[in-house]
């Protein structure tokens, strides 16, 4: 057989090459610390290995959703706790206030810092997030969600917007509460009407006002809101209650009334305490909620109508009323807190389940991915050891020629 200087010159030539390849195939292994780079080094291992990597980084696409949401749920969590605090104090001077022994000018100065307790919420309620975005204003959060108004009532600018992020593949979580709902929304706590006293010279006092047969209550032939004039046409001494619509027309007449029992009236049913008396007129205008900005208004009027206030029993019901949804504000905020604190408990589950399932991919990925260094190293070497038996054998067979055998 004969072999040409050519065909050896070749062999040689892509025999170093590929052991060179190897030298440099495992440096560069032993230089990323990975097993497998690309699909030739294992395809099945590759295939597998970027499923678990997908996993790992969807997982941290959740995470990074995580920490958002926790920060936009505590803040507002911090703003619901801090205003409930505001409305501890709201109750506390109310409560003061209501003392026969406190002079005009004591009042005022309550009244003084009601004021300051409404602004103090208005404050809350205009709170930034740390990107400046309004945190009670819905979707619209370059725009103030409250302004005040000249006569002390407040205006909501906002919309019902509520913004959420995913935190795995199947839950979302709130990261905002619309202002409408945490302030505005607050259930009237005598029910779906608030009582207007016209006339009440026998001091009684609405507790109760409900649509209580939404089927029956057809506000196209009996537009709300309605008046309730006491009578006694019949001169028996028994009052009858006449109920007239908005339009002033005649919806149904209660004979007799009974103070304390409820009666009804186009799917109305109304609760009035205390006797009232002949001539005695009260309005029910229809209103589900009531503002807590509402509320501290009717507070601070309240405290402002000095001891020469026309009714004084008026007055003491009047401040029934006020006392009543304050307690129902407050009980509004407390569940609004608890709304935040409920995601924050899913927030932090999730969290949890999440860094379970990455360290088990994790180990998955490094099962597959990570080098063994020591087994490297050795293979880097044999490599080495390889290509410089390759060089030295080439540098000694092509100096040799026919004569060194003759």
């Amino acid at each position: 057989m004969r072999v040409s200087t050519s065909q050896f010159y070749l062999q040689s030539a892509q025999n170093m090459a590929a052991r060179n390849t190897d030298v440099h195939k495992q440096a560069t292994y032993i230089d990323s610390g990975k097993r497998v780079l690309t699909a030739k080094d294992d395809a099945v291992s590759y295939s597998s290995l970027a499923g678990y990597k997908e996993g790992i980084n969807q997982i941290s696409q959740y995470t990074r959703n995580i920490t958002l949401s926790t920060g936009s749920n505590q803040q507002t969590e911090t703003a619901f706790e801090v205003t409930q605090d505001v409305l501890l104090n709201v109750k506390s001077r109310f409560i003061q206030a209501n003392n026969g022994s406190l002079s005009d000018d004591d009042r005022q100065s309550l009244a003084t810092q009601m004021k300051q307790y409404l602004e103090q919420v208005l404050d809350i309620a205009n709170s930034k997030d740390e990107t400046g975005g309004f945190i009670f204003s819905g979707h619209q959060i370059d725009k103030q969600p409250f302004a005040l108004q000249a006569d002390r009532s407040v205006i909501y600018q906002g919309d019902s917007g509520i913004n959420q992020l995913a935190i795995s593949n199947s839950v979302v979580v709130n990261m905002n509460q619309s202002g409408d709902e945490a302030f505005v929304k607050i259930a009237n706590a005598v029910g779906d009407f608030s009582p207007e006293y016209n006339t009440n010279n026998g001091s009684a006092t609405v507790t109760r006002a409900v649509v209580a047969d939404r089927g029956s209550y057809d506000v196209a032939t009996f537009p709300p809101g309605y008046t309730l004039d006491f009578t006694d046409a019949d001169n028996n001494g028994q009052l009858e209650v006449v109920v007239t619509d908005s339009a002033a027309n005649p919806v149904s007449t209660i004979d007799p009334f009974v103070p304390g029992q409820p009666f009804t009236f186009n799917g109305v049913e109304v609760t009035i305490e205390g006797t009232p008396e002949v001539g005695d007129q009260f309005g029910l205008g229809e209103d589900e909620d009531v503002s807590i900005f509402e509320t501290l208004k009717a507070a601070i009027e309240w405290l402002e109508t000095d001891s020469t206030a026309a009714n004084t029993s008026q007055h003491q019901i009047d401040y029934g009323h006020i006392l009543s949804q304050i307690n129902s504000a407050a009980s509004h905020i407390s569940a609004q807190q608890g709304i935040m604190g409920v995601n924050l408990q899913l927030i932090v589950s999730q969290e949890s389940q999440h860094l379970d399932t990455n360290l088990s991919l994790e180990k998955g990925r490094s099962s597959i991915e990570d080098l063994d260094f020591y087994q490297a190293a050795t293979t880097l070497e044999q490599s080495k050891v390889a290509l410089e038996a390759a060089q030295l054998t080439f540098s000694k067979i092509q100096g040799l020629s026919l004569l060194n055998y003759i």
